[in-house]
């Protein structure tokens, strides 16, 4: 039977993600978040693919009000809309804006004094970022500082960081900016959580839309490397995950197990056995930024038991005089000044390799190595 995985992940069952993750994937029964009822949340990137889920459920389990930050019109249109359909439109206080805009964020706070963040907002793209790495620097790293510090400065109670294993020993721009994000959090150990997750399988721009588009209309289906691998899950599993998260008050970095990597090309094969097509599969190579396999922790971190049944927490080097940090990214920013840039992010994220892409754009930096 044709099974079609190119719809949003909530529309696909527990049993169609098991047959492409190899594993069972976690019950789709709804999630929602003890002790939450009542208290004013501020989510960021609320209309994307996390970002709305979280106000679905948080809507559902009684906050109030919902500060729903999103920099994309459409985005921040369509899931205001939803949240009215569903009768908790009175709740949800929409705001066009990017936690970029620190006049924002001042203001934002000073007017709703939300109690508990969950930054959902981010450029995530990788190779997009490669090309545009002031802008990835400036919105997760940068953003993610001053939302911490704005947090802390109102004595928000809780802010969960949605972090990525893509920054663990970055090889692209976007990953060692959500290094310096997860820096932002551990300068603030005394509320900020960062969980550290994998790729969300079905989020937007990610492998299976997009070998579902190829297989739809008749492939090839394109792979970077035979050796390819990426840790995937739902995201059904991620709300689980973060809702842990808010129950514990956990702090510092937090890292669920999502099982054993799934090679893409194997992730590939499966999707085109579920369309019943023959398809073929193209191997192409790794774009800037990209690396051949992820992990949660970095040589330079450790396991420290379990923060929730289901996250474990991770012990790794903060940086001292952070705000100094910041302050030389931004005149770098300002300034449009790459190579610069990329020295502070390398003195800021030790592990980080600069892609080729950006190392020929830096003669300066080239030469040094």
């Amino acid at each position: 039977m044709q099974t079609d995985f190119s719809g949003a992940s909530q529309r696909t069952s527990p049993a169609g993600w098991a047959a492409i993750l190899g594993r069972k994937a976690a019950s789709s029964d709804p999630t929602l978040i003890q002790g939450i009822a009542g208290q004013r949340v501020l989510v960021t990137g609320a209309g994307g693919f996390i970002g709305s889920e979280m106000v679905r459920v948080l809507a559902a389990s009684g906050a109030e009000p919902i500060i729903l930050l999103e920099i994309a019109e459409q985005a921040l249109f369509a899931v205001s809309a939803e949240m009215t359909a569903r009768g908790y439109g009175d709740r949800c206080i929409p705001i066009l804006g990017s936690v970029g805009d620190r006049a924002l964020l001042v203001a934002l706070f000073d007017e709703h004094r939300p109690q508990v963040i969950i930054h959902a907002a981010a450029l995530k793209h990788v190779p997009l970022m490669e090309r545009n790495p002031f802008a990835a620097v400036a919105i997760n790293g940068i953003g993610t500082w001053w939302l911490a510090k704005s947090a802390a400065e109102h004595r928000a109670r809780q802010m969960i960081l949605v972090s990525t294993d893509k920054a663990v020993a970055p090889h692209s721009i976007m990953g060692a900016s959500k290094s310096i994000a997860e820096l932002a959090v551990l300068a603030h150990p005394e509320f900020a959580t960062a969980v550290r997750l994998v790729n969300v399988i079905g989020s937007p721009g990610s492998v299976v839309p997009l070998f579902a588009e190829q297989i739809a209309s008749g492939g090839p289906v394109t792979v970077t490397h035979r050796a390819a691998s990426r840790f995937f899950i739902t995201r059904h599993e991620v709300v689980d995950l973060l809702a842990q998260a808010i129950d514990a008050s956990a702090r510092g970095i937090l890292i669920p197990d999502p099982g054993e990597p799934i090679r893409i090309e194997d992730l590939a094969k499966r999707l085109i056995a579920a369309s019943c097509q023959d398809i073929p599969i193209v191997f192409t190579e790794p774009r800037p930024g990209d690396k051949l396999e992820e992990s949660l922790v970095s040589p330079h971190e450790r396991c420290d038991g379990f923060a929730t049944p289901r996250l474990r927490r991770v012990i790794g080097p903060s940086v001292a005089d952070l705000e100094a940090h910041v302050g030389a990214l931004e005149t770098a920013i300002a300034a449009h000044d790459l190579p610069e840039l990329l020295l502070l992010v390398e003195d800021l994220v030790p592990d980080y390799e600069p892609s080729v892409l950006l190392r020929h754009a830096t003669p300066e930096l080239a030469a040094s190595r």
